[in-house]
């Protein structure tokens, strides 16, 4: 017994030393850092740009591991302060940093691919890691690792274990590109500023020459929009799972950031449960960011931890980042209603994996005089207009980020309640929607919105989801709805971690509409809801307890200043610019949506400045339009150049009407254009 005792004693010891040392040893800076411009030769000749962020004053000899960062987002200009921040981060604590643009953007050669995580964009990237393995400074082990993007590529290559790739770390990412990506929210048609920003990049050559040469421009200017093969392909299938291999593929460990006001936060649970490689994830309160710079807190230093996970895999440090919680994922407390920046208000919670400890599901049933209870009602249905701009005053693009006050966009909807709740309410994982429905046209969507409504009236979104009716049973093979048949509508809601407060109500809204994130289905309608009897209708709310065991708070330090260059100023990101929803004219709702920003560099001031405006006919839901505007203009070498890109998307009730134009002029005078013009058929959408 003394001896059992005594081990127990040496592990707790053991693991506490272990944590004690992340503060200074693993984690604290040891050398210098130089940088290093390169190129990494394809088999077909192309050239990838490549910046090393390499430690000085080493002993002779010392090799490193490497820290890739793999984008088309161009290392010298659009993403440099970033980069400098990061992997000059990386640098000093023994890693080499590696920024490499992909073929085609930035100072990389070649064409654009032709599409994202393209098979050649994969095929570099296992190159491009070998390359790293292999170099005389290089302990043969590599660390792949970004947000979004980033994320997205690290996953993919963690599918295919290249032999020298390690560990990756991926933030705000998914492996679901149909489902999840922007292009489909939820299988949805959508559009917004991606597509118009990725469809102008492909045109423009890199930092900080801006070649003109037509080796360098022409491809790039003749490049297919992106946009277009994604408007091309508006059903799952072999082109969106392309990049795709199963979760239980990866071998590679995996460290997951997630946020729950990011859009690509359903992953997380997804790898924590099917990738049988090791697994570590953070799940915090953020948006579409980095845990030290999200627009919500609040805000902690993930590099430290990085470094901790990095060392551990990749230099065989005794680290302890394998001995604390496999989960640390973020409980939220009730905020009011509000896009603004904020902290919100909660407690962190440690778990052993998903699901979480003590998840059940409990059923709460739609009842016909709009009230939400833990009992079936007795038969009756609701019956709901459709109204293709509902949603416009959500503040929802996608299923992320803080929005506004939900009541008027409830407005349009089916509401259904509580009483107020008698105590707190504890929530933490997937809330389920089924629905008995039937719609009078041959297409329809619907939505769920699960929100908290205060005492005083404000209604808070908690989470939501939507689905396309036709792809009720299957995202592969839609079918169009027999108008008038009722059908059995289920859909999981996306990732939610939250406390309803004793005295609030819970709420589920059901809407036909999401505009303008999701494109209106072409027919004017009514859909009928059945509630109670034979065929109720419902939602499964993931419950859990209100406490639970947290994570040391040694885990969860303040942000850590980030290095700057101080030859750069002000930023180029656009997002999430204002949105403006304009009084209806003739019947037609329309909204604006509009960013700018401004940067200097070394080789002069760029400007950037995007425009979207959409357009719906209540009356004729066909009748749809999303127009878009973005110029990028750079100073360079005593001109200026301008990019110019439009598109212009309309609908009727068969088909998509499609077109991009690209321009590059050069002080005012037109160098190149091109135009794209299609015709799309409406493929269930």
């Amino acid at each position: 017994m003394r001896n059992a005792i005594a081990a127990v004693l040496i592990v707790v010891l053991s693991s506490g030393l272990a944590s004690a040392r992340t503060s200074s040893s693993f984690t604290a800076a040891r050398y210098g850092f130089t940088m290093k411009s390169t190129t990494i030769r394809m088999p077909d000749g192309v050239e990838l740009a490549a910046t090393l962020y390499m430690p000085s004053g080493a002993p002779p000899g010392k090799r490193f591991p490497a820290l890739l960062s793999y984008l088309p987002y161009r290392k010298d200009d659009g993403e440099a302060q970033s980069d400098y921040g990061m992997l000059s981060y990386f640098a000093r604590r023994g890693f080499v940093g590696a920024a490499v643009d992909i073929r085609g953007f930035g100072e990389s050669t070649g064409t654009p691919p032709d599409r994202e995580y393209s098979a050649q964009e994969r095929h570099d990237g296992e190159r491009v890691i070998a390359w790293l393995a292999r170099q005389p400074w290089s302990n043969g082990k590599v660390g792949m690792f970004g947000i979004s993007w980033g994320a997205f590529n690290s996953i993919q290559m963690a599918m295919r274990n290249p032999p020298a790739l390690k560990a990756i770390l991926a933030v705000a990412g998914t492996e679901r590109l149909f489902k999840e990506d922007v292009h489909y929210m939820d299988g949805i048609f959508h559009v917004d500023e991606f597509e118009l920003g990725m469809d102008l990049s492909q045109g423009v050559s890199g930092a900080p020459n801006f070649s003109l040469a037509e080796n360098v421009i022409g491809p790039r200017m003749n490049s297919k929009p992106w946009s277009l093969t994604y408007f091309e392909h508006q059903r799952d299938g072999a082109f969106w799972h392309r990049p795709e291999r199963p979760l239980s593929a990866i071998r590679v460990p995996c460290f997951l950031i997630g946020g729950l006001h990011d859009g690509y936060r359903d992953s997380v649970p997804r790898m924590l449960e099917h990738v049988h490689a090791p697994v570590k994830a953070w799940i915090g309160p953020w948006n579409h960011a980095w845990p030290d710079d999200s627009d919500y807190g609040p805000l902690y230093g993930w590099r430290r931890q990085a470094v901790r996970w990095f060392a551990y895999w990749l230099k065989g440090e005794p680290t302890g980042v394998m001995h604390d919680p496999k989960l640390m994922i973020y409980l939220q407390h009730w905020y009011p209603p509000g896009a603004e920046d904020r902290n919100i208000p909660g407690v962190w919670r440690a778990e052993k994996g998903w699901p979480p400890r003590g998840l059940r599901m409990e059923r709460l049933y739609l009842q016909p005089g709009r009230a939400l209870a833990a009992k079936a009602a007795a038969a009756g249905q609701n019956v709901l207009r459709y109204v293709p701009s509902a949603g416009k005053r959500s503040g929802i693009f996608w299923w992320g980020d803080l929005q506004p006050n939900q009541a008027p966009v409830d407005a349009h909807s089916l509401v259904y309640q509580t009483r107020p709740l008698t105590h707190d309410t504890a929530i933490m994982g997937f809330p389920k929607v089924m629905l008995y429905a039937a719609a009078s046209a041959p297409m329809a969507d619907w939505f769920a919105r699960l929100e908290d409504v205060a005492p005083d009236g404000r209604v808070t979104l908690v989470t939501g989801a939507g689905l396309n009716g036709a792809q009720r049973d299957s995202m592969f093979h839609p079918k169009y709805l027999v108008p008038g048949k009722f059908y059995a509508f289920s859909f999981a809601l996306h990732l939610a971690s939250y406390v309803f407060p004793k005295g609030h109500r819970i709420r589920i809204a059901i809407s036909n509409a999401m505009w303008p994130m999701a494109w209106p289905t072409p027919y004017a309608m009514d859909t009928t809801v059945k509630l109670g009897g034979t065929h109720p209708s419902w939602i499964d709310l993931p419950r859990v307890p209100l406490s639970g065991p947290a994570p040391s708070s040694s885990l969860l330090t303040p942000p850590a200043p980030v290095a700057r260059r101080d030859d750069i100023s002000g930023s180029d990101y656009l997002w999430p610019g204002t949105y403006t929803t304009l009084p209806d004219k003739n019947g037609r709702s329309r909204d604006v949506w509009q960013g700018s920003s401004n940067t200097s560099f070394p080789w002069g001031p760029l400007h950037r400045h995007e425009t979207l405006t959409y357009e719906v006919d209540n009356a004729n839901p066909a009748d749809a339009s999303a127009v878009g505007h973005s110029v990028y203009t750079q100073a360079v070498g005593g001109h200026t150049l301008s990019w110019h890109g439009r598109l212009t998307l309309r609908s009727d009730r068969h088909d998509f009407y499609y077109t991009y134009t690209r321009k590059l002029l050069r002080d005012g005078k037109l160098i190149i254009s091109r135009t794209w013009q299609r015709t799309i058929p409406r493929d269930h959408q």
